[in-house]
């Protein structure tokens, strides 16, 4: 914000003075939001064109409902920075995404006004269902609002909440944000049919028309009433169809351009009125206000810092793990015709849209419906497909049941690409990836490979497809691979060990054996060395790897993984003075290098420990 209106802005009472606001005075503060979202993002990275497209919602459903007493919850929560700014953390909003700085995403403990933890798509409309049930038992008749994307809508999670939630007879209304997208384009039965509603924006009118000629004609008598009253409904039902959401108890206000803030709260206010479940479309432009968000909608759902102007990247882009495995993945697909792609809504953020184009007849994706991808994959594999789901560490945690009864019961053959496994970053305590291998470890017939480098990937990748059976998850983390002093010309099966003859043994695995490759060079300074076992598959510890590692005097063992479930607690008892470091808590938002820092799993971390103990 330019600094008179900010001043102008910080002295009104929020987020109740808004209402007071003339349409004008609204105006130039959309305007103001936009330009510091732009802003604060192309410094902070984050959600740049969701945010951009509810710039006008969220100022409306502010000056139509009064929080925290009615209860906004944003499904995800990745559109919610506008929100943020308009319930008094304007202040605060450069520390967005930073370490001990404001969530990219709605945080109750951060903010009265923010009802429900998001981070995670499609569960607002049952959190505000269970909000607005305790409100009536309470006897409290203000409202819960769930603001859902039309990508989160695709998932299975929503439509149990919809499926209850029309019935309920309770003040919750559901604000559907249409914008055609979540992160790449949306797909499905479901996108399809709200996008004829998108492209119909007579059906508002002449439902409005219809429904007031038919109000208009006169009932005279109970009996009359009755029949009149079925007629009625029989003449509307001829004209234009019920929607979906009517059909499932709902009463469906729109669709409404959620860009006209008039518009918009006459909407809600409508909504508001009935007192009882409501459904309000709302038509917005993600990325609106920044033309090259606009432009490319998907590229700036999630971004690094950028240059303001160009919106071109900081950083150039480069190879990821994410684009190795995509790459790797696509050449093996060139002669194997059994191998297919599958992708929850996350195309570009896994690598696969280089899969997606050379393979687009074996390329699947999902929408935002990670339990539908891997019992899908269990019916592709039962008819000798090769399916490879590639997906977050964090949204697989969804599937855990689909990883036990569809595939691991009937041990059919599937590799779970593993992406963002470990520390994430500035996305904070929702998006860690470090609960894979503690929930992955307790199904049978599971294989986990966490490779260390790009090499070890293809590897795993190849040896997961084709050499092994049942579930095969190959986890890697976000980002690049960074330089290794520790390197061996070949790539073992299972392990690697670099014998030092010391009586001291460090175990790690992943991305951390770059950080204990840093903490042995600053020992070998210090005329001090320690052996090193690298594990690949986390899975290969057999009997006569425990007597190995019970000849040392000392077993320190380093993982990037919530401790309860970690391989380190499945050994503990088997091997003799193991000492483990790993996680013990959500871990909140920071950049990986002070994540790594702080847990004691970065090299400068790991060099103290063992520098003080041997």
């Amino acid at each position: 914000m330019t600094k008179y209106y900010e001043e102008k802005f910080n002295k009104l009472k929020l987020p109740d003075d808004l209402k007071k606001l003339s349409y004008e005075q609204c105006r130039v503060l959309c305007k103001e939001i936009r330009d510091t979202l732009i802003k604060t993002v192309s410094k902070n990275g984050g959600h740049l064109s969701s945010n951009l497209g509810t710039v006008e919602l969220s100022l409306a459903l502010h000056r139509v409902f009064s929080s925290p007493k009615d209860k906004l919850v944003w499904d995800v929560g990745h559109q919610s920075y506008a929100h943020k700014i308009l319930t008094g953390r304007l202040k605060e909003f450069s520390t967005l995404r930073q370490e001990n700085g404001l969530s990219g995403f709605c945080k109750p403990s951060e903010s009265e006004h923010d009802a429900f933890v998001s981070g995670h798509s499609s569960n607002s409309v049952s959190a505000a269902l269970g909000i607005a049930t305790a409100m009536k038992l309470n006897g409290d008749e203000h409202y819960a609002v769930a603001v859902i994307g039309d990508g989160a809508a695709t998932g299975g999670l929503s439509f149990e909440g919809l499926n209850n939630a029309g019935k309920s007879n309770t003040n919750l209304i559901v604000v559907l944000n249409y914008n055609e997208m979540s992160i790449s384009k949306n797909v499905g039965a479901i996108a399809k049919y709200l996008s004829n509603f998108r492209t119909k924006e007579s059906y508002k009118k002449t439902k409005t028309i219809v429904e007031r000629a038919l109000d208009r004609i006169p009932i005279i008598g109970q009996p009359v009433k009755n029949t009149l009253k079925f007629s009625k409904d029989t003449i509307k039902n001829s004209i234009f169809r019920t929607t979906l959401f009517e059909d499932l108890g709902f009463e469906f206000v729109g669709p409404v351009d959620g860009h006209n803030l008039a518009e918009l709260e006459e909407a809600l206010k409508k909504a508001k009125a009935m007192k009882k479940p409501v459904v309000v479309q709302v038509n917005t432009i993600k990325g609106k206000g920044y033309a090259p968000a606009e432009k490319n909608p998907g590229e700036y759902h999630g971004v690094s810092s950028f240059e303001l102007k160009t919106g071109n990247p900081d950083v150039s882009k480069c190879d990821s793990y994410s684009s190795v495995f995509g790459s790797e993945l696509s050449r093996l697909a060139d002669e194997d015709k059994r191998i297919c792609a599958i992708t929850a809504a996350m195309k570009y953020g896994t690598g696969l849209d280089k899969f997606a184009k050379s393979h687009y007849d074996r390329f699947f994706d999902v929408g935002i419906a990670e339990e539908h991808a891997l019992t899908f994959a269990g019916g592709l594999a039962s008819m000798g497909k090769l399916p490879v789901f590639a997906v977050y560490s964090s949204f697989l945690q969804r599937g855990y049941d689909q990883l036990i009864h569809d595939l691991s019961i009937s041990n059919l053959h599937a590799l779970i690409a593993i992406d963002r496994a470990g520390i994430v970053g500035e996305d904070g305590v929702t998006h860690q990836g470090i609960f894979d291998v503690s929930f992955l470890s307790t199904i049978p017939n599971v294989t986990i490979y966490s490779p260390s480098n790009y090499d070890e990937l293809r590897y795993c990748i190849t040896k997961g497809l084709y050499d092994d059976s049942g579930i095969v998850a190959v986890r890697y983390p976000r980002g690049s691979e960074k330089e290794c002093s520790l390197k061996k010309e070949y790539i073992s099966t299972d392990y690697e060990l670099y014998e030092n003859k010391s009586d001291v043994l460090v175990i790690t695995y992943g991305r951390l054996f770059r950080e204990v490759s840093i903490a042995f060079d600053m020992l070998k300074n210090d005329n001090k060395t320690i052996d090193i076992l690298k594990l690949i598959n986390l899975n290969c510890i057999d009997k006569n790897m425990i007597k190995k590692i019970n000849t040392y005097n000392k077993v320190y063992f380093f993982e990037e993984c919530y401790y309860n479930g970690s391989v380190s607690q499945r050994l503990k008892n088997e091997i003799h003075n193991l000492i483990a470091a790993a996680i013990y808590d959500f871990v909140p938002q920071a950049s990986v290098e002070s994540s790594l820092e702080h847990l004691g799993l970065s090299g400068n971390e790991i060099y103290n420990k063992l520098s003080s103990e041997i």
